[in-house]
């Protein structure tokens, strides 16, 4: 049976008071299908495909790690990606992204439990630069934030981006995030002052975009359709 959403509340006129604190741990069903997408745990197997990505200088310039090696990736793979719940605040999701029609992993995704008082999280993307310009970064943060608002019964999610980083900042704003903030040089990343930028979405932004069920979210986790009347 289909566990009730935000969405579903709000559709049925609950306040907010009622959604509040109703979720505390996230144990999604894998893998997580969109139209062209499979979001699921990433595995040893995956090893030579994160690489492939991971490894380059362009896909690490404004993300907070570098190039990774093959023992680097396996060393994650054994520890934190090894995770497929989220059960307590401080817990990371990373999930695989994998190209149904080429049954290839093609980036990853990461959701973050940051506070369990304030319902707060926040999610990031890495993918490789070759499938780029398709929508599939924005297909797969959607379906993770449906994971972060509708099942974990987060309130507010953040993702802090390089100001550089222009394409990460487009797909920001698909998803429907607002800039918060432009911190300006407030860290020493890679050597370098950097500045950085703070989206965020709300639980109630999120609702109002999903409202009626829109025809452009085909994620399995939204709610169906209402009838009209």
């Amino acid at each position: 049976m289909r566990r009730e959403t935000t969405v579903d509340m709000w559709l049925r006129g609950l306040p907010a008071s009622v959604w509040d604190h109703r979720l505390v741990e996230l144990t999604p069903d894998y893998p997580i299908a969109t139209s062209r997408l499979l979001l699921r745990p990433l595995s040893e197997a995956d090893t030579d495909a994160l690489v492939a990505y991971r490894s380059r200088e362009d896909v690490c310039r404004f993300v907070p790690f570098e190039p990774m090696t093959v023992d680097v990736v396996m060393n994650r793979l054994r520890e934190n990606w090894s995770r497929t719940t989220i059960i307590a605040e401080g817990d990371a999701l990373t999930l695989g992204v994998e190209l149904v029609q080429a049954r290839q992993l093609i980036g990853d995704v990461v959701l973050f439990f940051r506070s369990a008082e304030h319902r707060g999280g926040e999610i990031g993307w890495v993918f490789h630069p070759g499938f780029s310009g398709c929508g599939y970064a924005t297909e797969a943060a959607h379906a993770l934030l449906h994971l972060a608002f509708d099942q974990l019964g987060l309130h507010r999610v953040n993702a802090r981006v390089d100001p550089r980083n222009e394409a990460s900042l487009r797909l920001g704003a698909r998803l429907g995030m607002r800039e918060e903030a432009h911190l300006v040089s407030n860290e020493l990343f890679k050597s370098a002052w950097s500045d950085e930028i703070d989206l965020a979405l709300l639980e109630h932004e999120w609702i109002r975009q999903h409202a009626g069920s829109p025809r452009w979210c085909d994620s399995p986790l939204a709610p169906p359709p209402t009838s009209a009347g």
